[in-house]
């Protein structure tokens, strides 16, 4: 799983910076405008149905059958809703940007029209490799579908059609990841396509009645992760839109470690009338992997904090100044953006989708009734404010959901915390005195050789960590890399 979010985030890291310094603010805030309508209008074309499936897939591993009833069932419903969803919102994309009275939105929104119904079927292929366990596989998809995207968009960016090309390059990758993931789960599965549109899999409603509560709660993430974008686009214009995005979109690959994770962890969870020692083994091997991402996300906050001017110099370039405030704000969003993944999909892999439901809904309104009293009065930094409070209601609601399914002790998971925050502190301290200003090569490379080794000194000293775990994570890492290299 490490190694798909790896991929990912590489190929999305390099394409982002392209885009950010071909398109320059104005254009780069039209294409991340485009994409934050595109990603309302992907909530229909999946309804759940990708969650949900993947969730009835875990639970029979071991039954090929019942997995190709599954999966034949929940693309007979994606095919419909993504296709839907897709021909809407091409048709709307001039009433849309006549709303945000910005002509230049109409073909980056077709653009992106055309990419969500590919997007829409990847969704529902990579929650089945997952369930099954099948994450190589996974991997195949991602490069492809990452390779073609930078390849596509650039060459389009290039020879001039701007925002526009950038979401017809991703519209060309998503459908060509699309047909090779469903190609490959036809062989995975073992599923005759012919057969497979003739007959039923029986589990049609058992996927549309766990998947309308996951529909809801997808519906309102997705609104929380665009409110502010949607919200900056209309009070404040586009170029705002660049502005508070371009850190954001680095932010996120921040937590793809702990989707990683999540993508091992929260799939074992599914297993019903488990025998005790298998209930208590998964209870540690939720509370582990929570406990190792408190650590790698409290490393991640002082760099963030301390040298945000530094960083968005080096990654975004001129025009993105005042993304370095809006960056350093969002640092408490960046500490819980690791383990968001974990409890929140945890939770849904317990059954608990319905349980879910009111906190999404509360995480929306606090974060859009804070973006509309601050945005007119301090700018992007408000949207920045509001998503961190709303996060830090919904992450710790989360985690008591899977708290109380799995029954384990909060203490040292807030001991782990505190003692995490320390060792942030102190590197946060090496850091400051390295310099926050006009960084040559030699100070990030002393800076972060010197504020890792004083994190990693102070869990030692707190007994939060030992030597040996260090040294086992590196090399855990070390076999990821050589894994990810084979494959």
């Amino acid at each position: 799983m490490l190694a798909v979010q790896l991929s990912t985030s590489a190929f999305t890291a390099v394409l982002t910076l392209f885009l950010v310094r071909a398109l320059g603010p104005e254009g780069y805030g039209v294409f991340a405008l485009a994409l934050a309508v595109g990603s309302l209008a992907a909530l229909p074309s999946d309804l759940g149905i990708s969650s949900s499936a993947s969730r009835f897939i875990a639970e029979h591993r071991d039954d090929r059958g019942a997995i190709a009833g599954v999966v034949i069932d929940a693309f007979r419903l994606k095919v419909v809703a993504a296709g839907a969803a897709s021909i809407l919102l091409f048709a709307a994309s001039e009433i849309i940007a006549s709303a945000y009275n910005e002509p230049a939105l109409v073909w980056p929104l077709r653009g992106v029209a055309v990419s969500l119904f590919g997007e829409s079927l990847l969704l529902l292929v990579g929650g089945s490799f997952v369930a099954q366990g099948k994450v190589s596989w996974n991997l195949v998809v991602t490069v492809v579908e990452s390779t073609l995207e930078l390849t596509a968009s650039i060459v389009l960016v290039v020879l001039g059609a701007g925002a526009a090309g950038a979401a017809f390059g991703r519209a060309i990758a998503y459908l060509v990841g699309a047909a090779l993931g469903v190609a490959l789960v036809v062989r995975l599965v073992g599923l005759p396509i012919t057969q497979s549109l003739r007959t039923r899999g029986g589990r049609t409603r058992s996927i549309l009645r766990y998947a309308a509560p996951l529909a809801i709660v997808d519906a309102t993430w997705t609104l929380f992760t665009k409110i502010d974008i949607l919200l900056i686009g209309a009070l404040i214009g586009t170029t705002s839109v660049a502005i508070f995005q371009a850190p954001m979109r680095f932010i996120t690959f921040l937590y793809y470690p702990g989707y990683s994770i999540a993508g091992g962890v929260a799939p074992t969870l599914a297993h019903r009338d488990a025998a005790p020692r298998d209930a208590m083994r998964r209870t540690e091997r939720f509370t582990g992997a929570l406990r190792y991402i408190v650590i790698f996300q409290a490393a991640l906050v002082a760099p963030l904090l301390v040298w945000a001017g530094p960083i968005t110099d080096l990654l975004l370039g001129s025009g993105y100044e005042e993304s370095a405030i809006v960056m350093r704000a969002l640092t408490p969003y960046v500490f819980l953006l690791g383990i968001a993944p974990l409890v929140s999909i945890g939770a849904t892999y317990l059954g608990e989708a319905r349980a879910r439901i009111p906190i999404t809904i509360l995480t929306v309104i606090v974060n859009t009734v804070l973006d509309l009293i601050l945005l007119p009065w301090i700018g992007v930094v408000g949207a920045a404010i509001g998503t961190d409070v709303a996060f830090a209601l919904y992450v710790p609601a989360q985690l008591l959901i899977c708290q109380r399914r799995l029954e384990f002790a909060l203490r040292p998971i807030v001991v782990t915390a505190l003692r995490g925050a320390v060792a942030a502190a102190a590197m946060a301290a090496v850091l400051l005195m390295i310099g926050t200003t006009d960084l040559s090569f030699l100070d990030w490379l002393v800076g972060a050789l010197a504020g890792t080794l004083a994190f990693a000194a102070v869990l030692i000293l707190t007994r939060e960590v030992s030597s040996t775990e260090i040294r086992v994570a590196v090399g855990s890492l070390r076999r990821s890399a050589k894994d990810s290299g084979r494959a």
